[in-house]
């Protein structure tokens, strides 16, 4: 152990003596002019005075150089003995004195510490030594007069925890001006900034991973601190991680944000992995020994339908009313429920159509092949028979199996010219007309019976979305729909129909199915067939949103006593449980699922079918707002738009863009003095914004 003496330590400073003391979590050298009662008037480097609490000097007070020094010599002493301090500093290695005494001592002396390095040190050394000590956080804790020294257990934990501070530090530091960037970029349309700004390795990646998350999920309690740390600042913004991430490069333009969050995968490349199953699965389904099916069997769809899982024929009753056979896909006859397959399938729950492209629930090579119903191509099919009365009650749902090959496969607009007179040659609807207008007639009296029941129904022009360009070049199109509404209500009442059957057949055989339900009140004058903005907007507020439930309840809006989906086993999963239910009592005497295990499906599938939705709805809806803030950056104040008053009070205007189908809502005092609901006005839209749904009407002008 080194004296004090021998190393030039003083153990009680006086007026001559050199001292450190902390300040600001880093020690300092001062020089003692005077002492009196404990407390040290000390003369710093700056040539400022301070006093200080004698308890308050760190342990390696010296060298001694006696009283009688003037500021001048005193400050030339305090500058040779800190540089003399300094320029020992890099010698000292804490981590390696930590080593030597880790183990043999708990505590020890700055002095006892700097000897195992330097075998005679003086007061510059241990100084040297103690201030690397005091720095050494992760190893040791200054517990004047003395350093504890650590184990290996607490050096590890701390050591972890510095470098988290540290990394945080940095991301702090570095993320923060880094988003700030990319926001000022994202609002003045620029390019990302300049590379060189972007933060070193391993800052760089977390930033990006945080903002992927939250793009994810924007309530993510995870790095919730972290995030308000470098976002702060910047707007309260919902979409701020995804503006941020598009202006980094790490997410494209236009970004499917709804389709990242629903975990769906777009496309069919995640079919890949199926292959095998997907084959076996065919293969099992050939296997089946199934009765042939009569019938002239025609499918109508859009033209691009690739995916087809419906169908029907039609015929007269001879006691009056019409009987209805709906064929459908029927992947659930060797569908293997809880297989990887099933698990993926279950997953996607539901096809989503996106005017960038489909993406099918099931492996195309299944959707769009093996089990779609192609005309001249012999499939398994799922038989519905219904007995119809010319009131258009449903009377009875038979089910069946077999095989059978569609007639032909049309398009609505094909059936559409056909049954209003235009039977041109090359209509391939036309050779089968009659069947079409037989058709008709019976969709026209389900609907007035429906609507009897009390069905509200709303139609709503559709509008083909089409898209252009690549990346941020993206452009947008608008263009109504081909009308063809004969040819949809044909399809639209067979289907409701098949879906009604089937239930009231579950009901009678007590078959276990899941069901969509509207179980709320509608005031009778509802019912009916609404077309107009302030008619949709009045019976809309009086409706609730159908849910899926095991329990056969009411469904308002279609006028049913219950209503089981069944029509598109290709396209949602509800309907493949709900055919594989309807096969397993035809051939077997007992269906897939009993009650319970029917409910324990439920809650997962809920959640993925809303999550779906979600995409099916805002996606499209995101693409019209785009479309409307490209013409209005094209054409400025000269582009207007037809709206059409559907709601007013006094102090707002709702209006409805029937060719957009989109709603926006303004100041009263834009429209002028009298408003009333089916008004028509021209007007002018900014401040649009596409990821939030939003636009400001700027001007109004009755039409």
């Amino acid at each position: 152990m080194v004296s004090g003496n021998k190393a030039g330590l003083v153990k009680y400073p006086g007026a001559g003596c050199v001292v450190e003391f902390m300040q600001g979590n880093s020690p300092q050298i001062a020089w003692v002019m005077e002492e009196q009662a404990g407390k040290l008037r000390l003369l710093l480097p700056n040539r400022r005075e301070t006093t200080l609490a004698a308890n308050r000097v760190l342990p390696w007070a010296g060298p001694q150089y006696g009283a009688g020094k003037n500021r001048d010599e005193a400050c030339a002493l305090l500058a040779e003995r800190k540089q003399a301090r300094e320029a020992l500093a890099p010698s000292v290695n804490p981590e390696e004195l930590w080593e030597l005494a880790q183990g043999e001592v708990e505590k020890a002396s700055a002095v006892w510490l700097a000897e195992l390095a330097q075998s005679e040190p003086d007061v510059d050394h241990v100084a040297a030594c103690g201030q690397a000590l005091l720095a050494c956080k992760t190893h040791f804790r200054f517990q004047p007069p003395e350093f504890e020294i650590f184990s290996a257990e607490e050096v590890e934990r701390r050591r972890v925890e510095a470098e988290i501070k540290r990394e945080r530090e940095e991301l702090i530091g570095g993320g923060a001006e880094w988003f700030r960037l990319l926001w000022d970029s994202s609002q003045q349309y620029k390019r990302s900034p300049d590379a060189a700004f972007i933060p070193p390795e391993p800052v760089r990646s977390r930033l990006e991973q945080l903002l992927r998350a939250r793009i994810l999920d924007p309530e993510t309690l995870e790095d919730d601190a972290l995030w308000k740390q470098v976002s702060k600042g910047l707007p309260d913004d919902p979409h701020l991680p995804l503006l941020l991430a598009q202006a980094w490069g790490i997410v494209p333009e236009h970004y499917n944000f709804w389709l990242a969050r629903a975990e769906y995968e777009e496309g069919d490349a995640w079919s890949s992995a199926f292959e095998q199953e997907s084959n076996e699965l065919v293969a099992l389904s050939s296997s089946f020994e199934l009765k042939n099916l009569p019938g002239l069997f025609l499918s109508i769809d859009s033209s691009s339908t690739r995916d087809i899982d419906d169908a029907f024929d039609i015929a007269l009753r001879a006691e009056g009313g019409w009987s209805v056979d709906v064929a459908l896909a029927c992947p659930a006859l060797a569908w293997s429920f809880g297989s990887p397959l099933d698990k993926a399938v279950a997953r996607r729950a539901t096809s989503i159509y996106l005017p960038e492209g489909d993406s099918h629930m099931m492996p195309e090579c299944l959707g769009t092949g093996a089990f779609s119903l192609l005309a001249g191509q012999v499939r398994p099919v799922f038989l519905l028979h219904c007995e119809v009365d010319q009131e258009g009650t449903l009377i009875s749902c038979r089910p069946d199996a077999g095989r059978s090959a569609l007639t032909a496969n049309l398009s609505y607009v094909d059936c559409e010219a056909a049954l209003a007179g235009e039977e041109g040659a090359a209509n391939p609807a036309v050779p089968y007309l009659d069947r079409l207008r037989m058709g008709l007639a019976f969709a026209e009296a389900r609907q007035k019976r429906r609507v009897a029941d009390g069905a509200v129904i709303i139609e709503k022009p559709d509008v083909d979305i089409s898209l252009s360009g690549e990346g941020a070049d993206i452009e947008v199109e608008l263009e109504p729909a081909p009308s063809t509404p004969n040819a949809q209500l044909l399809v639209s009442e067979m289907m409701i129909l098949a879906n009604a059957g089937l239930a009231m057949w579950a009901k009678e055989q007590q078959v276990p199915l899941l069901y969509r339900t509207q179980d709320v009140v509608v005031p009778r004058e509802f019912a009916g067939v609404w077309r107009s903005a302030p008619d949709i907007a009045r019976v809309v507020r009086a409706m609730a949103p159908a849910s899926l439930d095991t329990m056969p309840r009411p469904h308002a809006g279609m006028g049913l006593p219950a209503y089981s989906p069944v029509t598109s086993p290709l396209r949602r999963y509800s309907d493949l449980v709900n055919e594989a239910q309807a096969l397993g009592m035809l051939l077997s005497g007992a269906p897939r699922w009993d009650a319970d295990g029917l409910a324990g499906l439920l809650p997962g599938l809920r959640e993925r079918l809303d999550e779906a939705g979600l995409v099916q709805r805002m996606r499209p809806r995101y693409w019209k707002f785009l479309y409307i803030r490209q013409q209005a950056r094209k054409h400025g104040e000269e582009c207007c738009w037809e709206a059409e008053v559907a709601e007013e009070n006094d102090a707002f205007v709702s209006i409805s863009l029937p060719r957009e189908q989109l709603m926006a809502r303004a100041r009263r005092r834009l429209f002028g003095e009298k408003v009333f609901p089916g008004q028509q006005f021209k007007v002018r839209l900014g401040k649009v914004n596409p990821l939030r749904g939003e636009m400001t009407v700027m001007a109004a002008r009755e039409v």
